[in-house]
């Protein structure tokens, strides 16, 4: 029995032991590129049925036009986002469209409280003072987590860990979304509209899904609705911020901390070493200016435990696909209401 060819785009090293791991069990003919997909590099995928692309990969209609030509008709994305694909046109074009929805709640929502923490005990500061010799505690103040109110808007598997691990620290915790999480009520969350949520938070964090009702749901008027010195995170998807007026607001002092594991145009710049080169989007040169703004590179995922259940899951979706079976993951268009809530 011939294998099915699966096409794997924006393959990194780290990537490689799980998927090899994962794909013992299902015996699919991977043929691994590092290379990014997008309209230059779907020649790569001619004659693969499948294809599997990373977070930072672009499926828009003219790359999926490509691949429909090439024979491709599933995409198995490795990633929890779907914002990177033209759903429209894969359902026009017959592809159908595969994801990872819960890889790793805990990996993420630790990510962010680490970058909360960081930034109010301005732990970064801290650690390179240590090591230079200057135990100054000039500048390194923070506050008190309990007590505080904290604003969670999206309560999916995510933010529902994250609700309920602020909750744990002692926060009056908030959120908003389309559709309430029973466990978050339970847990003693308080849902409330967004734009009360944006007026009582001591700190926001960001866990929707990408679409075009989200996109800059963080722009100059929500950002005028929050208290002064507010905390905002982001370890969702960069363009719910509008960076722009996120560093008007960190300028004028309105805003007190930026957290942020994604950046609305990190598809050039995030997942390699640019260490030896010059960095050109001045939007993201400026960010890294402020003192009060701590930034990682999309490593919210990055445990052990997510990237072997993220591996695990693109073969189950690809071997569901390549079987006929039910496709309990597919992202189909237009999108379920459970789907595209906040």
């Amino acid at each position: 029995m011939t294998q099915v060819k699966v096409a794997v785009f924006s393959t990194h090293p780290f990537e490689l032991p799980f998927l090899e791991g994962a794909n013992r069990k299902q015996g699919y003919d991977l043929q691994l590129f590092e290379v990014k997909l997008g309209v230059a590099t779907t020649r790569l995928a001619e004659g693969f049925p499948i294809v599997s692309a990373f977070v930072n990969d672009s499926m828009d209609r003219p790359t999926l036009e490509q691949l429909a030509k090439g024979g491709t008709r599933c995409l198995a994305l490795r990633s929890a986002g779907f914002n990177h694909v033209d759903l429209e046109a894969a359902a026009k074009l017959g592809i159908t469209v595969l994801r990872v929805p819960a890889y790793s709640p805990h990996a993420v929502a630790e990510h962010t409280l680490a970058l909360i923490l960081a930034l109010n005990r301005r732990i970064y500061k801290a650690y390179n003072r240590v090591r230079e010799g200057n135990f100054s505690l000039e500048g390194l103040m923070g506050f008190d987590l309990a007590g505080t109110t904290a604003g969670v808007i999206g309560t999916g598997k995510i933010g529902a860990v994250v609700a309920k691990l602020l909750r744990a620290f002692g926060c009056r915790t908030l959120a908003y979304d389309l559709v309430p999480n029973s466990e978050c009520q339970s847990a003693g969350v308080e849902y409330v509209g967004l734009e009360q949520l944006l007026n009582a938070s001591d700190l926001i964090s960001l866990h929707c899904p990408l679409t075009k009702d989200t996109r800059h749901l963080i722009n100059e008027k929500s950002l005028g609705m929050m208290k002064k010195g507010v905390m905002l995170i982001n370890t969702s998807r960069g363009a719910l911020v509008d960076t722009v007026s996120v560093i008007g607001s960190l300028k004028s002092g309105h805003l007190g901390y930026l957290g942020l594991d994604v950046y609305e145009e990190e598809g050039d710049i995030f997942f390699e070493d640019r260490s030896d080169r010059i960095v050109t989007d001045d939007v993201f040169s400026r960010l890294l200016t402020f003192p009060n703004v701590l930034i990682t590179g999309h490593q919210g995922f990055f445990t052990s435990n997510a990237l072997t259940k993220i591996s695990e899951t693109t073969l189950e979706n690809i071997d569901a696909f390549a079987k006929g079976r039910k496709l309990e993951n597919q992202v189909t268009f237009p999108l379920s209401p459970r789907t595209k809530a906040i």
